[in-house]
């Protein structure tokens, strides 16, 4: 493991609000400008840091969105996710890519980033949103609430909600490389939220539950006999464990594609058996969300470009079963192509590409799978999915 992949120390959260109200226009046409901005450190080392930073839009819908702020002596980016962010001097410009330009009043948007830093690492002391500063700043707070909705607290808390997952490596929990997506989505949501991680290393579909019982042999159809149609104790726990208004995610497809038993699942199948959990997943009133598998790193020249089947499968058994699917593959390769991930030597210890991925071409350092989590919950809210209320 290189230097560049030690382990992140994570301290408390830096933050800065900041608030503005409507300037005089000249026009009743012209958007009134106002705008919360909420600037995380969530981790910093020797010579870097990563950061989060959420944008409240307080003014008239916008359909795209730039926020600019002045680095501190010593400061530098060296990557971004969920935006395309540059660095001019010290001005930094950050931008909506093509999937979170719009943002409705009320509505946030967020991105994050990786940085380095010598002598100090404060926080920006202002923002610009679309040009307009935002003013009236609020001294740091070390436990920042996002100005997605009234200063008033509810009266009755959010009930607790617990998220299960279902998958392969790329979503599994993990100490050190490679780390799954799943290990890093609970830090995104609020204490009303618990994540419960079920997903293992090189598991299809049908290996993951039905554990044991897919035996080498393929039936008439090409598919994998099972020995026993008993589920496996991960699946099992989770329909003992299912309460009303929990979430599901499923992320299948990576492995399905083996040739050869036990892992083999043909299409008809997976579609088959990401049905069956999605319904068992309603009948005891959870919510079931599909997601198709996160996309490996394939370059073709300069660009990104997807390389994993079961893509179109998974949307059709959403479609079929009338539940939501994020399409973490489309999702994924567009985060690449803004990160500038291509082109790449192949080497995978060094470099932007390093800092991302383990040493091959598909799973995740922290930092991946912290951007690739951070996708997941951009989905959530631009499909206004009702988990999206729980985020940070």
């Amino acid at each position: 493991m290189t230097a560049s992949r030690a382990p992140l120390t994570v301290l408390a959260a830096a933050a800065l609000t900041v608030a503005a109200g409507g300037l005089g226009v000249a026009t009743a046409r012209a958007a009134a400008p106002a705008c919360g901005v909420i600037y995380r450190i969530t981790s910093q080392w020797a010579g870097g840091f990563g950061a989060d930073v959420t944008v409240t839009n307080l003014g008239d819908p916008v359909t795209g969105w730039t926020l600019g702020w002045a680095l501190a002596p010593g400061q530098g980016i060296t990557q971004a996710w969920n935006a395309a962010v540059s660095v001019s001097g010290t001005a930094v410009t950050a931008t909506n890519v093509g999937y979170n330009g719009s943002v409705a009043t009320g509505a946030s948007v967020s991105f994050g980033f990786n940085g380095t830093w010598s002598g100090s690492n404060p926080v920006p002391s202002s923002f610009t949103l679309n040009g307009t500063a935002c003013a009236g700043s609020q001294p740091p707070s070390p436990t920042p609430t996002p100005c997605t909705g009234p200063s008033t607290p509810p009266a009755t808390p959010a009930p607790a909600v617990k998220v299960w997952l279902a998958g392969d490596s790329t979503m599994m929990n993990a100490g050190t490389c490679p780390i799954g997506w799943g290990g890093q989505l609970a830090a995104y949501f609020t204490a009303g939220v618990t994540v419960q991680n079920s997903a293992v290393g090189g598991r299809s579909i049908q290996t993951w539950l039905y554990e044991g019982n897919v035996t080498g042999t393929k039936n008439a159809a090409g598919e994998c006999t099972l020995s026993s149609t008993a589920y496996s104790s991960r699946w099992t726990a989770m329909l003992d464990g299912f309460r009303p208004g929990d979430y599901l995610f499923i992320q299948f497809g990576i492995n399905d594609g083996d040739p050869a038993c036990p892992r083999h699942v043909g299409t008809a199948r997976f579609k088959e058996l990401l049905g069956v959990m999605a319904s068992a997943a309603k009948a005891r009133g959870a919510r079931p969300v599909l997601v198709t598998p996160v996309a490996a790193i394939t370059c073709s020249g300069a660009t990104a470009v997807g390389n994993r089947g079961f893509v179109t499968e998974t949307k059709d058994a959403a479609a079929a079963n009338a539940v939501p699917v994020i399409d973490l593959h489309a999702r994924s390769v567009a985060l690449y192509n803004s990160l500038r991930l291509c082109p790449n030597n192949g080497d995978y210890t060094t470099g932007a590409v390093g800092a991302f991925f383990c040493n091959d071409h598909t799973h995740f350092e922290a930092a991946g799978a912290r951007q690739i989590a951070g996708v997941i919950t951009a989905a959530l809210r631009e499909q206004n999915l009702p988990l999206a209320a729980y985020l940070k």
